[in-house]
């Protein structure tokens, strides 16, 4: 087994292979194109987490098929030259017989598209993802954690009883042949095999899916009113209250400072954040929330700082983001913001849970702009070096390659 990839099951044959744009394939595949399917829940998480991946196994040869929800009815993934396919999913639905037949669904839609390799990306599309590959024989499955989140890491009544369920189920889905358990970190990957629901040959650990470096570029700072900027969903466990609470410390303290939160609400979260409240919260004029922006680039030009004080994350993109746009970032000391924000060097690391930590924080790197710029072209650094997007392509397109040639 490599050490780029540690996928499971050996395959006592390779067959004869080709080389497609630096891409090795079998020599089965010499006449048509590995057809890679993407089953994700939502088209704007493909859009934000998984499109350069995408973009990237089309280059080296692939054919991409997109098993989604879209508003648009797949236009803009039809546009990218991808097939879009409509997934049999019922939203917010907890109806055990609407879930069955949308696993059997789901097994019709990979029996008629006949994918060489399927790629789920995150929870849900794992569970009734690796039920459907194994009843239509899909020769290769790669399983994607985003993260662990509420359901493995969560300490109420609620999380503990959906943890019971879930483990069982995720521990027969994940016993797939020729498959491999992806995580954006160890700490994620650590509590699964701690767990029994996973062994560690069967996991790989690519950490994020990276940034474009070309699109997130540093800008000079506005020398208006300071602005920090949260961006996630709007959701309890991402920190949003503390981030609040974090607005009004400085504002007692009379810091002069725009506190910003950017994302949308989730309805379908059990943590998230209604948006009466988010609307009370600005017009307390606590913080400003611009809700959901597809222009990322220009929202994070306008911070001097970002913060991200996560409860839990994979590894979250928005701080590969800021830094990649030079921007000095405030995260917790948690699996996935560890591995992104190096205390001291291209921000701070503060507990989960601590409003004055975070206020603490912000208020040094607004107090610091030499600091702010030092911290700033240090993100830039790492993001460049470490974790452009794609390296992370290329990481990935590796388990994919290697999982094929052993079907």
């Amino acid at each position: 087994m490599s050490t780029t990839t540690q996928v499971a099951h050996e395959h006592p044959k390779i067959e004869p292979r080709f080389e497609t744009n630096g891409i090795v394939w079998n020599r089965k595949f010499s006449g048509r194109k590995p057809r890679l399917l993407f089953l994700i829940t939502e088209d704007w998480y493909f859009r934000s987490h998984r499109l350069d991946l995408a973009r990237e196994a089309q280059k080296a040869g692939m054919e991409v098929l997109v098993a989604t929800f879209a508003e648009d009815n797949g236009k803009w993934i039809r546009d990218e030259g991808f097939k879009y396919l409509p997934i049999p999913f019922v939203k917010g639905t907890r109806n055990p017989l609407l879930e069955m037949f949308a696993v059997i669904k789901l097994t019709q839609l990979y029996r008629r598209e006949r994918p060489d390799i399927v790629h789920h990306v995150a929870l849900k599309p794992i569970l009734y993802g690796s039920w459907a590959t194994r009843l239509a024989r899909v020769p290769a499955v790669v399983n994607a954690f985003g993260g662990l989140g509420f359901v493995f890491l969560g300490t109420g009544w609620r999380a503990r009883l959906l943890r019971i369920g879930v483990t069982a189920v995720l521990r027969s889905a994940l016993s797939l042949t020729n498959s491999c358990v992806l995580f954006q970190n160890s700490g994620d990957r650590d509590e699964l095999i701690k767990r029994e629901i996973v062994q560690q040959s069967q996991t790989v650990i690519v950490p994020g899916m990276g940034v474009d470096t070309k699109v997130f570029t540093p800008q000079p700072e506005d020398t208006d009113v300071p602005v920090v900027v949260l961006g996630s969903r709007m959701l309890w466990d991402k920190g949003v209250g503390e981030f609040v609470q974090a607005a009004q410390l400085l504002k007692q303290e009379k810091i002069a400072v725009r506190c910003v939160l950017v994302g949308r609400t989730d309805v379908r979260s059990p943590t998230q954040i209604p948006e009466a409240q988010l609307l009370d919260w600005q017009k307390q004029g606590l913080v400003e929330w611009w809700g959901h922006q597809d222009d990322m680039p220009q929202v994070l030009s306008a911070a001097h700082v970002v913060v991200l004080p996560s409860y839990y994350e994979g590894f979250p993109k928005v701080l590969l983001e800021a830094c990649a746009c030079g921007k000095p970032v405030v995260a917790t000391a948690i699996p996935g913001c560890k591995e992104i924000v190096r205390g001291g060097e291209n921000g701070f690391l503060i507990p989960a849970k601590d409003p004055g930590a975070l206020a603490k924080a912000i208020r040094v790197l607004l107090e610091n702009p030499d600091l702010r710029a030092r911290m700033g072209k240090r993100g830039r650094e790492i993001a460049e070096s470490e974790f452009s997007a794609d390296r992370m392509a290329r990481q990935t397109l590796a388990v994919y390659q290697e999982l094929l040639e052993n079907c």
